[in-house]
């Protein structure tokens, strides 16, 4: 088995569920493992973690590419989720989701775990650019990415589109000396 992956940043660390936590997540009836700032995941997480579940069952599930949840370093009490839709498509584009507790907003640190998650998959080979979509109204959530450096794009349907490519420099290998 595939050890689980946890992405640290500033003042939070972002833990990859297993099948276990993403279930008890996803079912509504428990905290996954995670003792939840305000007493509970939120909707937007235990959604998430049915996706990790839902890739499982499928055999579709890449180590690296699901949920995961955001769980302040100081007191490790789990303040919201964040994650993949799927792994990085053809393209090697990749969509995030997440949401946070109430009790945990306008304190920063959904704008370090979605940071630290595109970092994560900028740095993975084959990816190129990290996508998220908000309702129109959300703009808390368009802060948030505007904040980790994604560009709005035009999008599909209603919702507002952004993105964040891979960096220039990161996308070309480095010269090789004879």
């Amino acid at each position: 088995m595939t050890s689980l992956l946890t992405i640290p940043a500033h003042r939070v660390r972002l833990h990859e569920l297993s099948l276990e936590s993403a279930t008890d997540l996803h079912a509504g009836g428990g905290g996954g493992g995670f003792l939840w700032v305000g007493g509970d995941a939120p909707g937007g997480t235990r959604i998430g973690s049915g996706i990790t579940v839902k890739a499982f069952a499928a055999g579709t599930y890449r180590s690296g590419w699901g949920t995961y949840v955001i769980v302040r370093a100081g007191d490790e009490r789990a303040v919201g989720g964040i994650g993949f839709h799927s792994p990085p498509g053809g393209d090697g584009r990749v969509e995030i989701g997440y949401d946070l507790a109430e009790g945990a907003r306008g304190r920063g640190y959904m704008t370090e775990a979605v940071t630290a998650i595109a970092a994560w998959a900028l740095s993975q080979p084959g990816v190129t650019a990290v996508t998220a979509k908000t309702d129109p109204g959300n703009t808390a959530s368009q802060s948030v990415l505007r904040r980790a450096g994604f560009i709005r794009i035009p999008a599909s349907d209603d919702a507002h589109a952004f993105e964040l490519p891979r960096p220039a420099e990161a996308a070309t290998p480095p010269p090789t000396t004879p």
